[in-house]
């Protein structure tokens, strides 16, 4: 990580603090593993607060205007919400809404960001493909289904079927062909963990690790995705952040 001048993090100490607890209050999972970055990288990105701190951001790291952009667009498609009907149409809003924030980023965990930009987009899908398979229940009462139409009818699944909440076989070969296709994202992206600095790599490594255990702990819950929230327990988290840092000393991808 290299920043043009460490010290004018100092100045705005107070606007930062407050993005990190917007962060940690809504993201619990990133908090965890981004609170192992260095100062300068951790303390990052609607008021005025949060202006001066991605102000002060784009005049320390080679930060790019279009994954800013590209993520209103996936807001907007949130707003005029319509079910994906393919797999296509549900990675391209993911990458709105997720692989654009990997991109957003990158500049700040790594020097050569151009080399690897595709992986970063394929850990945001993989993120954003885990919330929804996460959220499943949640989104129904809002009136929503991110899963395709073509992969529902593949495992001849209604919506109907969908909303009673009924983890029967067809439900759960649905979700474990939609969980296989993210945590194959998760693995794709690994690769490009050698090529983010060195001082960022365990954070970054230890957010997917956390994120993709969410799949892991939605199995032991018998596929119980229609009540609470699914949440990683804090101790687990803690021994991701061991494997985080086993995996980097062995140089080690595939965890």
């Amino acid at each position: 990580m290299t920043v043009k001048s460490l010290s004018v993090f100092d100045e705005y100490d107070n606007d930062f603090l407050y993005c990190e607890a917007i962060i940690k209050k809504h993201s619990k999972n990133f908090h965890t593993a981004f609170s192992q970055l260095p100062k300068a990288v951790k303390e990052e990105d609607p008021d005025e607060a949060i202006w001066r701190a991605l102000t002060l951001s784009f005049q320390q790291f080679d930060l790019q205007f279009q994954p800013f952009f590209d993520l209103l667009v996936g807001q907007k498609q949130d707003l005029d919400f319509q079910q994906p009907t393919s797999e296509k149409e549900l990675s391209d809003y993911s990458y709105y809404v997720a692989g654009s924030v990997g991109l957003m980023l990158l500049p700040i965990l790594s020097q050569a960001a151009a080399a690897i930009q595709e992986p970063a987009i394929k850990l945001g899908e993989a993120m954003q493909r885990t919330n929804i398979l996460r959220d499943i229940g949640e989104d129904l009462r809002m009136g929503r289904i991110y899963l395709p139409q073509t992969v529902l009818a593949q495992f001849n699944l209604s919506r109907e079927a969908l909303a009673s909440g009924n983890q029967n076989q067809q439900f759960i070969e649905m979700w474990e062909h939609e969980a296989q296709l993210a945590e194959t994202l998760y693995q794709e992206s690994f690769v490009m963990m050698p090529q983010i600095d060195e001082d960022c790599r365990e954070a970054l490594l230890a957010a997917a690790l956390i994120y993709r255990e969410i799949l892991t702990v939605i199995r032991k819950n018998n596929y119980q995705v229609f009540a609470e929230k699914t949440a990683v327990p804090k101790q687990r988290k803690i021994q991701l952040l061991f494997t985080a840092k086993k995996m980097l000393r062995q140089e080690r991808w595939e965890g």
